[in-house]
């Protein structure tokens, strides 16, 4: 069983079906997921900005399904933050891959998806960082 981090991103895409929906299906039928406080702050936040784009039944069916995402996954207090990603605020999925010594970081953020393999191992990082896609790719037998 492998240990799985999903960056909010994905989990939001996730409402919509396709890739992201069947990658957060397969991690979390298969492997433990985490979260963080930093990470529930950032889904909370993302889905806020949501509320004036969609309709009210789609923001139900975000907010339940967030829910239902965290209540399936494990919370962790991260106690390390890494300062690795271009983007600053993606360190807190680097730093909670760390905390739980993740075997994935599932994300469709192309900061995240750029850093090098060389520069993660130097971070004592052990994850790799895919795309849902790949995530899928892998998990097939």
């Amino acid at each position: 069983m492998a240990k799985v981090v999903i960056d909010a991103n994905v989990v939001i895409s996730s409402v919509f079906g396709g890739l992201p929906l069947e990658a957060i299906t397969l991690a979390m039928l298969h492997h433990e997921v985490f979260y963080s406080d930093d990470t529930e702050k950032e889904l909370k936040g993302v889905l806020k900005k949501f509320e004036v784009k969609l309709k009210d039944n789609q923001i139900l069916k975000l907010q339940e399904n967030l829910s239902r995402f965290l209540s399936l996954c494990k919370k962790i207090l991260v106690r390390e933050n890494l300062s690795i990603c271009r983007d600053r605020k993606d360190n807190r999925y680097l730093s909670l891959c760390k905390q739980v010594n993740a075997h994935y970081l599932i994300t469709g953020d192309k900061d995240l998806l750029s850093i090098p393999g060389e520069i993660l191992q130097e971070n004592d990082l052990t994850c790799k960082i895919v795309s849902p896609a790949e995530f899928i790719k892998q998990e097939q037998p």
